[in-house]
Formats: C-alpha cells, sequence, structure tokens
C-alpha cells in the first residue's frame, strides 16, 4: 500500500464540509470590504522568494520545496501566497488600473518543517493583500476584514500590534540590537548567529528558547521610530480605536518575513496553547519594488485554514454538519429502480437534492441506508406504484406516510 507522504492529510467527504464553511465564511467576508479573488500558480520561480520573502527567513533558508525542472530552471512550490500576488500585480500591469487594488486567495501552500498540531507541509491559506493604499486607514481597515472572519467563526482573539519602522529608522535599530546581541554571541543558536551579521532583526523571530530568554531584554523597536513611522502607527491606534477593535501593543512581534515594513499585527487565540497565533500580516511598502515593479506600499495578511478549523473545534464552534438529501426514492427490483433513477435526476433537476439506489440493496437495507445519510424522505417504488403511478412516501422523522402522484413529485418536495 502507498502512504500518504508525511506532513500531509487527506480532507476526507465526512469532513470537507468544515473547510467548505471557512471558505463561504471568508469570501463572505471579502466580498463586504470590496475584494475580488485572485489566483496564482502554485509554484513560482524561485528568485521570487529569494527576493521577496528574503534570504534569511527560515522560510527561504530551511523550508522551501525546490527543485530543477526539465528546463534547468530553478522552481519552488509556493510557501506563502503574497509574493505571488504581487508579482502578478506587476506582470499584469495592476498597477495601471484604479487604486487600490484589493484582492483574496484561497491556496494550497508548501514548507518543509516537522509537523505538528495546526502546522502541515501542506498546508491551505485565506490571504488578503491591498496594493496601492499607503495611510494607516487601509492597515486598520485589512485588520478590520480579518476582525469580521474570525468573529463570524466563533473564535475569541485578541489583536497584538506593532510598528517594525521603515528602512530609515530600521538602520538605528539593527545598530542597537548589534551592539546588545554582541556579548551574548556565543549563547545563542547558529542560525541567530548567522543573522546576527545578515539581519540582526530576524532574530526576534528565533523560536529557540535559549536565544527567545536573551530576547528578552533586547531594545524596543518602538524606541527608534522615525517621526512618520510613529505619526503611521498613532494613526493605525486611531482608526482601530474608531472601528472598536480592542488592541494590544506588542513590541516583540516582528513577522518571520523581510518584506515587513511598519505595522505587524498577529490575532492571538488562547484556546490553542503556546502556538496560538491563528492569523497575522502587515505593511509591505517595499516588496513591489523589490521584485521589480514601481514603489507601491501594500498591506495584508494569511490566516491559516487547518489552524483556524483546529481553534474552532478548541472552541467549541465546530461548523454544522449539512444535511443529508431530501428524499431517497427505494425501488423494489429492477424496474423499480429504474423508474427511481429517473425521478432523481427529474427532482434534481429542479434543484432537489435526492438519491436512489446503486447497490441492489433490498427494501429494508435501502431504508438503513437512507437513514444513515440523514435522508428526510423516502419514497417507495414497487410494482403497484408503478402500475398507478402514485408512490409511497414516508417521512423518516416521525414516520408518517402519504401516497404521491410520480408527476407531483417536484411540486410536494419543494413545499417540503
Amino acid at each position: 500500500m502507498i502512504n500518504i507522504p508525511k506532513g500531509t492529510k487527506d480532507v476526507l467527504p465526512g469532513d470537507s464540509y468544515q473547510w467548505q464553511y471557512v471558505e463561504g465564511i471568508a469570501r463572505e467576508v471579502a466580498k463586504l470590504y470590496n475584494l475580488k479573488e485572485i489566483r496564482t500558480p502554485v509554484f513560482e520561480h524561485t528568485e521570487l522568494f529569494l527576493r521577496g520573502v528574503g534570504d534569511t527567513t527560515d522560510i527561504v533558508t530551511k523550508e522551501m520545496y525546490t527543485f530543477r525542472d526539465k528546463g534547468d530552471r530553478s522552481i519552488t512550490l509556493k510557501p506563502e501566497g503574497t509574493a505571488g500576488a504581487a508579482r502578478s500585480y506587476i506582470e499584469n500591469g495592476l498597477a495601471g488600473g484604479a487604486q487600490p487594488v484589493k484582492m483574496y486567495y484561497i491556496i494550497p501552500a508548501f514548507r518543509y518543517e516537522r509537523p505538528q498540531a495546526g502546522r502541515l507541509r501542506e498546508f491551505h491559506q485565506f490571504g488578503v493583500e491591498v496594493f496601492g493604499a499607503k495611510g494607516a486607514d487601509a492597515d486598520a481597515e485589512v485588520i478590520s476584514l480579518a476582525d469580521s472572519l474570525l468573529r463570524r467563526l466563533g473564535i475569541r482573539v485578541k489583536l497584538h500590534i506593532n510598528s517594525i519602522g521603515c528602512p530609515q529608522c530600521r538602520a538605528a535599530y539593527n545598530k542597537a540590537l548589534k551592539e546588545y546581541f554582541a556579548p551574548h554571541l556565543e549563547e545563542l543558536c547558529p542560525d541567530c548567529r548567522a543573522r546576527y551579521e545578515k539581519n540582526p532583526l530576524r532574530l526576534l523571530d528565533c523560536k529557540e528558547e535559549s536565544c527567545k530568554k536573551i530576547n528578552r531584554d533586547a531594545p524596543v523597536i518602538l524606541d527608534y521610530l522615525c517621526p512618520e513611522c510613529r505619526e503611521h502607527f498613532e494613526a493605525l491606534k486611531g482608526y482601530l480605536d474608531l472601528a472598536g477593535i480592542g488592541y494590544e501593543i506588542d513590541p516583540r512581534i516582528v513577522r518571520g518575513l523581510d518584506y515587513y515594513t511598519r505595522t505587524v499585527f498577529e490575532f492571538v487565540s488562547e484556546d490553542i496553547g503556546a502556538q496560538g497565533t491563528v492569523c497575522g500580516g502587515g505593511r509591505y511598502d517595499g516588496l513591489i519594488e523589490e521584485i521589480g515593479g514601481a514603489p507601491t506600499p501594500a498591506v495584508g495578511f494569511a490566516a491559516g485554514i487547518e489552524r483556524l478549523l483546529m481553534v474552532m473545534e478548541a472552541a467549541g464552534t465546530k461548523p454544522p454538519a449539512p444535511k443529508g438529501p431530501k428524499v431517497y426514492l427505494a425501488g423494489l427490483d429492477a424496474e423499480c429502480r429504474k423508474k427511481a433513477f429517473a425521478l432523481a435526476e427529474t427532482l434534481r433537476n429542479a434543484g432537489i437534492s435526492a438519491e436512489t439506489d446503486h447497490m441492489e440493496r433490498s427494501v429494508k437495507a435501502q431504508f438503513k441506508f437512507a437513514d444513515k445519510i440523514g435522508a428526510e424522505y423516502v419514497a417507495v417504488i414497487g410494482g403497484n406504484e408503478l402500475l398507478s403511478g402514485v408512490m409511497n412516501v414516508k417521512c423518516l422523522a416521525d414516520s408518517s406516510s402519504e401516497p404521491v402522484p410520480f408527476a407531483q413529485a417536484i411540486e410536494y418536495f419543494s413545499e417540503k
């Protein structure tokens, strides 16, 4: 037997309704905020992620699924959705249209990491990207969209916000970080010793306990913001207040991707233990330019669908199971099953869910199967029913029954 690859998971027919529920709510919320869907390829040229995500991030250095194709090109299964959306924005000339461009996506993504609860090697994201708007009001709107999604899913969270500044004020902060970490270099993990030279900000994102302990007393980015970045952050807080969204300032949020600037945020749940972030994002004003476009402000977020489902289950807000078919048409013999088949097609074409037998079961077994799949009614067709053109319809909820002419089946079940 061939087993599923490690770090992946089948979504079985009995569970897929939960995914459809979350995706449906996500699409509804996106529509309320006037976002349109974008669909990008599942793989991109590796250079896109090296330049966009950042060559010092864990994603690029440890987690990407990269291979050479038959044309000897380096190709990577996308580890996140923002870089692909940004590439599409440039390549398809969306900057020439009405701004801002507001889009969302629901995608599979791939990272080679140790599988654990809510974190797989193939996972799925609902993501939002807004290109062309530079103000803090756009940041607040994106945060509000995420907040609306989580509330509609019944997920209890706290919003954490921070600003990591722009390249100008971050230069001073990076200098302060290097001065702070210099006496601790030998205590840092090998990855952080490399980050120290290339990108000191990444030191704050390390998950190693020894590094986290040192990080606790590191300088705080909010103390190094330039006047423009400080004004943007204050404006963001004002817009969140206007929207009635509570928040906590968390100076340790830096996010795990290099393209972030200024606003960064996370929605954190206390229902799933230490790995409590269920949604995160921020502003990335330099990304479009970094990958070959004109300077363009942008802001967005992503939420892992597997993690959303895990939090919903922990919070007791699991989506309701879908109903079974309206009617199961049971045929007593081969000719009766043909009539049941024809009636099922007639009902389906009229928008009424119907099921019938494909296993040559006995009538008793068909009743058991109808009950198992949650059918509301069973319509029995035997020899007498074929001759009279009238089927016997039984309601499984109260065991009542009544005759219904074949010709009136659509009208009868539409009223039910």
